[in-house]
């Protein structure tokens, strides 16, 4: 699935090609596209027609067009969805589901997918920020995501490090290839107990996140298949960079030690035995007398 960086360039690329202009016609093909706009297919080209998209801005995974009319088109890539800026011109993809044609021509806006998980859908009145994703957290990149917010959220969660990595009620955009990156760069292994972190280490752990979100972003996101692409059409190659996620068995950048695999939450997890020892578990205390 698409995380922050694949998504910020997704966004990056739309607000270059869309945003100021004005909806000519939408087509849905396909009504699993929008299912998430319960009014249905006509209802949502029509509340479309005619509306300028002012902008295009994120929360976490999720991206959004805000409309003229103060309304907003969200957006979620799903699995395999994408964005694509392409001109009348070009064949339909084969998994086209929703065009958007706009007032002054070329390029017209695709969305393409091909299991159908994303989707797009109008929220009322959310061009400031849609009520749909109103309780997703800021995520890292965001000028107003507060450090001191997350270290203490952080460490009053009775939970594992990986797991609150990805909690995108504590932190949002960050999914299991920049987690493992990060706690790479951290030298922490994802089992961690987060009430066992310092102060100082989850603010070195939340500054690698941001490191690694930003390299990945420089370089178009990660792409391990055709599915991930730009609204050009092209691939992200923050995969070459990568120094321990799908890497089992190669030797760590660091030691030399060979990359672990673990299954975590029906995933899995990348990470150096030397590097990132597995935390020792908590004897349990004795039961006093009486």
């Amino acid at each position: 699935m698409p995380e922050l960086p694949e998504v910020e360039t997704v966004r990056a690329g739309l607000a270059r090609w869309v945003a100021g202009r004005t909806i000519a016609t939408v087509e849905v093909h396909h009504p699993r596209a929008i299912r998430r706009h319960l009014p249905g297919s006509m209802h949502f080209a029509a509340v479309l027609a005619g509306r300028k998209i002012l902008d295009v801005c994120r929360r976490g995974k999720y991206l959004w067009l805000p409309l003229d009319s103060g309304d907003a088109i969200l957006a979620h890539l799903g699995m395999s969805g994408q964005l694509l800026c392409q001109p009348a011109s070009a064949p339909d993809e084969p998994h086209l589901r929703v065009r958007l044609r706009f007032t002054d021509g070329d390029p017209e806006l695709r969305f393409v997918d091909q299991r159908t998980f994303g989707g797009l859908a109008v929220s009322e009145a959310g061009a400031d920020l849609p009520h749909e994703i109103a309780h997703i957290a800021r995520d890292p990149m965001d000028p107003l995501f507060s450090d001191a917010g997350f270290v203490a959220a952080l460490r009053a969660r009775h939970t594992e490090v990986k797991r609150a990595l990805l909690d995108q009620s504590l932190i949002s955009g960050v999914g299991n290839i920049y987690a493992d990156e990060a706690l790479w760069r951290a030298r922490l292994h994802g089992a961690r107990p987060t009430d066992r972190l310092t102060g100082p280490a989850a603010l070195r752990l939340l500054a690698y996140v941001r490191e690694v979100l930003a390299e990945a972003i420089g370089q178009g996101g990660t792409s391990f298949d055709a599915l991930y692409v730009n609204v050009n059409g092209e691939s992200g190659y923050f995969d070459r960079s990568l120094s321990v996620y799908g890497r089992e068995g190669e030797p760590c950048p660091r030691c030399g030690n060979p990359i672990r695999r673990e299954p975590f939450m029906n995933r899995s997890s990348y990470s150096c035995p030397r590097c990132q020892p597995r935390p020792r578990t908590r004897r349990p205390q004795a039961a006093s007398a009486g």
